[in-house]
């Protein structure tokens, strides 16, 4: 992909550090000329231009013409929904990202303002902590469409209403589909005839309304 990505600080420069390791083409732009050198040491020196964002000369300069995804994730949120605009709007980049830098602003981050995914930090962070914490043991490994599925893994606890069962006798949610079974340090494929035993690693894809019934079923029993 080609991506480009305005907003040199902390979250900026390791979003493209990140992505030149996956060998993606990444352009940063960076405003402020005293964090030019830090960010040539970070990702690649040809990668980084000093000026402003919502310059649309800037960002053609940055090839936002050949854009696949543009990443608006300065510290001022005037700022990240302006380049998303003028991404959108402007240049006709297929992707935008933006960052919310203060959670009140959420509500402007939306496609009229030509942001596709808005990143909100605190609210991510707050429904991650509430989510973990009425899922028990159950860890989530992977957001899956926006956050509506996600890859996750559960032991089964001795205790629980699927232990000795066979994967063929257990109510799993309706959206839901078991991905693999972790037994002693190897991998088995879960098999409808497969029965559960506890301490059984089980990786599964839920939808999000459903992954407290799975931890139920697969869990300690209340």
């Amino acid at each position: 992909m080609n991506v480009i990505v305005v907003g040199g600080g902390e979250v900026g420069s390791y979003l493209a550090a990140l992505l030149q390791a996956g060998n993606h083409s990444v352009k940063i732009v960076e405003i402020r000329p005293d964090e030019i050198s830090r960010l040539q040491q970070t990702v690649a020196p040809e990668s980084v231009i000093c000026g402003n964002g919502t310059d649309p000369a800037i960002l053609e300069a940055a090839g936002i013409r050949q854009a696949n995804v543009v990443a608006a994730v300065t510290g001022k949120d005037e700022t990240n929904l302006v380049v998303t605009s003028l991404a959108r709007f402007e240049f006709n980049v297929p992707r935008t990202i933006a960052r919310v830098h203060r959670p009140t602003h959420a509500w402007m981050f939306t496609a009229a303002m030509g942001v596709d995914v808005a990143l909100n930090q605190a609210d991510l962070l707050a429904h991650l902590i509430a989510e973990e914490m009425s899922l028990g043991d159950m860890m989530t490994l992977l957001k899956l469409r926006k956050g509506q599925y996600a890859l996750v893994e559960e032991r089964v606890a001795a205790t629980a209403t699927a232990a000795g069962h066979a994967i063929r006798d257990l109510t799993l949610p309706t959206e839901c589909a078991l991905a693999a079974v972790i037994r002693g340090g190897q991998l088995l494929v879960p098999r409808p005839d497969l029965v559960l035993h506890p301490a059984d690693e089980v990786l599964a894809v839920v939808h999000a309304s459903q992954a407290k019934q799975l931890a139920e079923l697969l869990g300690r029993a209340q």
